[in-house]
């Protein structure tokens, strides 16, 4: 049985939790990053966009995944770089996929993001990650972005006009009921970039917000 935390729950125990009680879906599988790394409606126009950029690279970009997850995304993405970095905070799914998969240019850490220092690389992944981290953690994963010449960032956003970044503990929750969603070149975050494109925009059913795709330049 899981062991019940008091909140606000440190992030590595509630992303822990989330996998073991399966609250992102998936009871068939080991780990299960949820329905936005495995439908295809969501992944196919991601992964072609993606790909469409490392290729115009001539796959010689070194990539850095922050929030791999279950892998079934990046697992797709590997033979297109020159060397791919993938990290989760999440232990045993770091463990897991270690094991799962096997590529010449791929390497796995466990690493908290807002916390440990991260990998040199061209391009950083952060693929719906931000949007389950609070601002405060967000704040400290900023600081390090400016490293990276790259940055392919995917949030769920809301439909229409929002207020971004407002505060959420982290967890298996997003802002999207607050109207909200991560904007990172807006306050409180700031991050300075030279040019950005939107590479993929997804609108979901039932009003439930849009997922999109943004490729930040930033020098």
């Amino acid at each position: 049985m899981t062991k019940k935390l008091k909140k606000p729950w440190p992030t590595k125990a509630v992303m822990t939790q989330i996998y073991d009680m399966k609250l992102w879906g998936g009871s068939t599988f080991d780990f299960y990053s949820g329905t936005g790394s495995h439908d295809p409606k969501i992944t196919n126009p991601y992964l072609q966009a993606v790909r469409s950029f490392l290729t115009s690279h001539n796959h010689n970009l070194v990539v850095c995944d922050l929030g791999c997850g279950d892998f079934n995304i990046g697992n797709q993405l590997v033979s297109l770089t020159k060397k791919y970095i993938a990290i989760d905070i999440v232990d045993a799914l770091i463990e897991r996929n270690k094991k799962r998969y096997k590529h010449n240019n791929l390497e796995f850490q466990c690493l908290d993001i807002s916390k440990d220092a991260l990998p040199q690389a061209d391009c950083l992944i952060l693929r719906q990650v931000l949007q389950h981290v609070s601002n405060a953690e967000i704040k400290e994963i900023v600081k390090q972005l400016n490293r990276y010449k790259y940055i392919i960032l995917t949030e769920h956003l809301p439909l229409g006009t929002f207020t971004p970044n407002k505060d959420i503990i982290s967890g298996q929750g997003i802002r999207l009921k607050k109207n909200s969603g991560v904007v990172l070149t807006a306050p409180p975050f700031h991050l300075k970039i030279k040019d950005e494109k939107i590479m993929d925009e997804h609108v979901l059913e039932a009003n439930k917000g849009r997922i999109v795709t943004t490729l930040f330049c930033l020098h």
